[in-house]
C-alpha cells in the first residue's frame, strides 16, 4: 500500500521536474501564497509558532524568486522586480515578528497581483506557442530544482 504522503511528495516531483519555466515560477508564486497564508491565519489565531514556521516557508520562496531574477536580460526590469521581492519579503518578515496581520496582507496582495499576471502570461505563451513544439527544459533557478520545489509542499 503507498502512503498518501509519498505519493504527494512523489506526484509533486514529478510535477517539479517536468515544469517549463514559466509553470516552475507559477508554482513558487502559489507556494508563497499558500504559505503566507496560513501565516497570516496563524497569527489571527494566536499561534505564533505556527505562524513563524509558515511566513518563514514564504520568506524562503520569496527569496527563490529573487534568486532566479536575470539581470543580464533587462537590468531595469530585473531591478523592479528585485525591489518589488525585496518588499514583499521585507512585510513578511514585519508579520512574522510584530504579528502583523496587515504586512502579511501586504505581501499576499502583491503575489496574488503576481500569480495573475504570471498566469495571463502563460495562457499567452501557450496560445501563441506552434503545437508541435514540447516542453522546453527549464533553467536552474538558484537552488536545486528538487530541493527548491518539495519546500512549497505543505
Amino acid at each position: 500500500m503507498t502512503n498518501p504522503a509519498n505519493a504527494s511528495q512523489q506526484y509533486l516531483k514529478n510535477a517539479v521536474m517536468t515544469a517549463g519555466p514559466e509553470q516552475l515560477h507559477l508554482m513558487l508564486l502559489e507556494g508563497a501564497i499558500r504559505f503566507a497564508t496560513r501565516g497570516k491565519e496563524a497569527i489571527e489565531q494566536k499561534d505564533v509558532e505556527a505562524g513563524f514556521n509558515a511566513l518563514e516557508r514564504a520568506q524562503r520562496i520569496v527569496l527563490e524568486l529573487s534568486d532566479g531574477l536575470h539581470r543580464e536580460i533587462n537590468p531595469e526590469l530585473v531591478d523592479q522586480m528585485a525591489a518589488l521581492y525585496a518588499f514583499i519579503y521585507r512585510r513578511l518578515v514585519d508579520g512574522g515578528v510584530q504579528r502583523d496581520v496587515q504586512a502579511v496582507a501586504d505581501a499576499l496582495r502583491i503575489l496574488r497581483h503576481q500569480r495573475e499576471t504570471w498566469v495571463m502570461l502563460i495562457e499567452k505563451l501557450a496560445q501563441d506557442a506552434p503545437a508541435t513544439t514540447g516542453p522546453e527544459p527549464a533553467p536552474h533557478t538558484g537552488a536545486d530544482r528538487g530541493e527548491s520545489a518539495l519546500s512549497l509542499e505543505g
